[in-house]
This record gives structure tokens, sequence and C-alpha cells, in this order.
């Protein structure tokens, strides 16, 4: 049985977890995508014990739900509303950038040529430290099945950027990014969307409205009409991996 088969997101929190518990192993975190949720593992015991104290008014009220757990405030699970997401190639890639990718940097690009890579530079120094070893484990299994890609941004032979994200169905929902350059985790978000359009992609999810996916280009739509965009199609086929000049972009 679906461990969200009882979780009823029209009646869930639009900016706080809608459930909490269960386990980040591969299958539930891909189930949790395709059905608009996203993983938020408490980084230890304070971080839960510190969940379970600012929500367990809310979970015994029914707001949130409380899923079976060891410790159910280990993880968190959410889904924001509303949810900021864009077409697959309308990441915005300002006028500067494209002259410089087009006459200065050399720039190249790929995908899943460093997943793991990818997935500990986007994991650095970030607090709160959500990107736990287990949900790590998860998503490596994930990309080793398809069901989870990253975008790389290359100086010469370098890591410069990059972003990673989880298909559900027609949506690429992106995790998080990294840059050791300027710009170079937009330019992976470009790159990783124009592939995954290519590739027969409908919608590129940003997760978390804010300044940032504004300047991306991404735009809120409501939780609700989200989670149909997510209902509305299967899995684009495989996408291109090999290298490509990020000049292309600009």
């Amino acid at each position: 049985m679906s461990l969200f088969a009882g979780l009823d997101l029209d009646r869930a929190p639009a900016d706080a977890p809608v459930a909490f518990g269960g386990e980040p192993g591969a299958e539930v975190v891909l189930e949790a995508y395709r059905r608009g949720l996203l993983p938020l593992p408490a980084a230890d015991v304070f971080a839960s014990a510190y969940a379970e104290a600012r929500y367990e008014q809310a979970v015994a009220a029914g707001e949130i739900a409380l899923l079976p757990g060891e410790d159910p405030y280990a993880l968190a699970w959410w889904s924001p509303d509303p949810r900021p997401v864009l077409a697959p190639g309308g990441v915005r890639v300002p006028g500067g950038l494209g002259r410089r990718l087009r006459n200065r940097l050399g720039w190249w690009t790929s995908v899943d040529r460093a997943f793991g890579r990818v997935v500990d530079a986007c994991a650095e120094g970030r607090q709160p430290a959500w990107l736990t070893p287990e949900l790590r484990d998860a998503l490596l299994e994930l990309n080793a099945r398809g069901a989870a890609h990253s975008g790389e941004v290359w100086e010469g032979e370098e890591l410069v950027g990059g972003t990673f994200g989880v298909v559900a169905g027609p949506v690429l929902s992106l995790d998080s990014m990294f840059h050791r350059r300027p710009d170079a985790a937009r330019v992976a978000v470009a790159d990783l969307g124009a592939r995954f359009g290519a590739a027969g992609g409908r919608l590129l999810d940003v997760q978390w409205d804010g300044p940032h996916a504004r300047s991306l280009g991404a735009r809120p739509v409501p939780r609700a009409r989200y989670l149909e965009e997510l209902a509305a199609g299967a899995a684009p086929g495989l996408l291109e991996t090999g290298p490509l000049p990020a000049s292309r972009l600009g």
C-alpha cells in the first residue's frame, strides 16, 4: 500500500509540511515527486525534535498528516503552494551572459556525467542540511534508473556549475544547483531544461517561489494546477547526455 494513499493535498498547508514520516528510499522518494511532494529530512535528532515541537499541535489537529516511521519527525514532506514552473526551453539567459557564452566563455555542458559530484556540491555548506546520506543514496539510485538527472557545466575538465532534479511524469523537478563561476548554475539549468524539452518533457518545476526562481523565468501556479500538470502525460524519452557547447544557449 502506498505511504501517501490517504494524503489529501486539497486541504494541506501551503507553506508548512503536509506530512511527516516514512523513510527516504528510492521508491518512496519517486512516488512522492509524482504526487507533488518534496522530501526534507531533518539534519539530526535536534532538528527532528524541533520539528516535533513546532508542528505537533498541527499534527494533533489533523492539519498535517503523520505517516508511519520509527522517528516520524525525522522526515518532512512539503508541497508548496503556489509552485514556480516554466517551460523547459524558457530558462532566462540575460543578454550579457548570452554574449559571453557566444564570444568568450569556452564552457561545455553534459548530463549525468557527474551526478554524484553535482549532488555533493549542491549539499556543501547548505543550511539546513537537508541532503542527508539516506536521501543522497536514494537520488543516486534514481539516477541509475534514469529517474533523476544532473546537468553539468565544464570549463575544460573542471566542473564549474550544475543542477539536478527528479523526473515526475512530464515534469522535471529541480532540487538544487551550485556554481563555481558566476552564472554557471543558470547555464546548467538552461541546458538541462533544453535537453529535457527536446526529449519530450513538458515542464520544469523550481519547487520554491522567490526572487531566484523568478530570475530564472519561473512563474507561480496554484498547487492544484501543478498536480494537474503532473498527471497530464508520461515521462519523456531518453535525454541527450553527451557534451554540447554552452554557446548554443546564448
